[in-house]
């Protein structure tokens, strides 16, 4: 007979980076740019960041849910929903970085903003926006563009 195991706590660690965005208010995709450029724009691999917001809008914490290569981050909804459902988070925006300055949405950017929605759908956490930030300080929103 194998062993049965039982969950009995998830922990999450808590790591204070920066008490900048405590009370940051999402208004707009240039706010959401503006906070994500602070984090991650000056990396050299792709960074994928989620932004975890109450029902007022407010960042209620952040999590990098991936560290991707130069060009490339692969994400799966789990990971970045789980950040969410620890975090007791209403809603999400996500936002990784483009190395090359080029914040132009790919194939795999689309893709995945999608399964992400579809996922968020799922378990009641609605994906508002995915932003695409560059050290340059330019930015793209996906729901601006009509992808979301």
């Amino acid at each position: 007979m194998q062993p049965i195991f039982e969950v009995l706590r998830i922990k999450q660690e808590i790591r204070e980076v920066s008490a900048s965005f405590v009370v940051h208010k999402i208004y707009n995709p240039k706010n959401v740019a503006e906070l994500a450029t602070a984090y991650i724009a000056d990396e050299d691999r792709e960074v994928f960041l989620v932004m975890m917001l109450n029902t007022k809008n407010e960042v209620v914490g952040l999590h990098r849910a991936h560290v991707g290569s130069l060009n490339a981050s692969i994400v799966h909804p789990r990971e970045v929903m789980k950040a969410a459902i620890l975090n007791n988070a209403a809603s999400i925006i996500v936002s990784h970085q483009h190395p090359s300055g080029d914040t132009t949405p790919s194939r795999e950017d689309i893709e995945v903003t999608k399964r992400l929605a579809e996922a968020g759908k799922i378990i009641g956490i609605e994906v508002l926006d995915h932003v695409i930030v560059s050290y340059t300080g330019n930015y793209v929103s996906m729901k601006e563009k009509g992808y979301l």
